[in-house]
């Protein structure tokens, strides 16, 4: 399967540690300065306790999830079944890794025309705009797909790490899926069923300190083009925005929480079922 390819471009953790305060053109971003974002910290995505559903079948928590998921398109999960040490494990590794020397990270580069691989996503002309970001983008789940020379070796325990997070992630989508059917008035597997030979991919991310931060964007604006995305936040430094209603909210992350987004193909999934049920009757 193709996943897309990117050109490769100069590594911004050694631009940033060069300690210039000149920006290179492609990384400064005019628009930032047009972009509205709310002060007002009272306005926040929901946030639903998966314990409340799961163990006490919560009909209140339910139609939060709902609410969430039909209004906003994203929520924060608490307590969600991932332990804390699994959370914290791949933190430290992922931190870890990107401390590693440059030579040392581009021994996992991306390879010509894939997105695996340490980088940046989806460069597909010199004269591009930048995110002043780079990555680390593995597949991981069904394990068949894996390429495995790309899951570093240092630190020592990064792939163990990543193997027990991306099972975990795993069982947390299956039931979030089954919950949203619930929601939809549909069989709990249905949703589920659809995405059972799906891909996970997981996208590690490291945004470098820039003198000028607000010329900069660590990540485009977008949207997933994914049926959930799962998010968690190595440190409580509040950079993700979302849109909503023309209008940029920033997130505050709760310690431990997965950031649910629902990406674009669950979207698709949605209106075809909605199509469906308006046309049986």
């Amino acid at each position: 399967m193709d996943y897309g390819g990117s050109l490769p471009v100069e590594n911004v953790q050694a631009l940033a540690s060069n300690h210039s305060d000149g920006i290179p053109p492609r990384y400064i971003r005019p628009e930032l300065e047009s972009d509205e974002v709310l002060i007002n910290s009272s306005l926040q995505i929901p946030v639903i306790n998966m314990s409340k559903l799961v163990d006490n079948d919560d009909h209140d928590e339910l139609a939060k999830l709902h609410s969430a998921c039909k209004d906003w398109g994203f929520f924060q999960l608490i307590n969600h079944g991932v332990s804390e040490a699994v959370i914290e494990k791949m933190k430290i590794d992922i931190n870890e890794f990107f401390k590693l020397p440059l030579e040392e990270k581009m021994a996992y580069a991306q390879l010509p025309n894939t997105i695996e691989g340490y980088g940046q996503a989806f460069v597909v002309s010199e004269d591009q705009k930048l995110d002043w970001g780079d990555m680390l983008f593995l597949l991981s789940q069904p394990a068949s797909i894996r390429n495995i020379k790309l899951w570093p070796t240092n630190p020592a325990s990064f792939r163990a790490s990543l193997e027990e997070y991306s099972w975990k992630l795993e069982n947390v989508k299956i039931c979030l899926l089954e919950l949203m059917a619930k929601n939809l008035g549909l069989e709990s597997r249905h949703l589920a069923s659809l995405f059972q030979d799906g891909i996970q991919g997981v996208r590690m991310n490291y945004y470098p300190p820039c003198a000028q931060s607000n010329k900069v964007m660590g990540l485009t604006k977008h949207s997933d083009a994914t049926g959930l995305t799962l998010l968690v936040q190595v440190n409580q430094v509040e950079g993700l925005q979302i849109n909503k209603n023309g209008k940029w909210v920033p997130i505050k992350p709760l310690p431990g929480a997965l950031i649910v987004n629902i990406g674009d193909i669950m979207e698709v999934i949605g209106c075809e079922l909605l199509y469906r049920i308006l046309f049986s009757q």
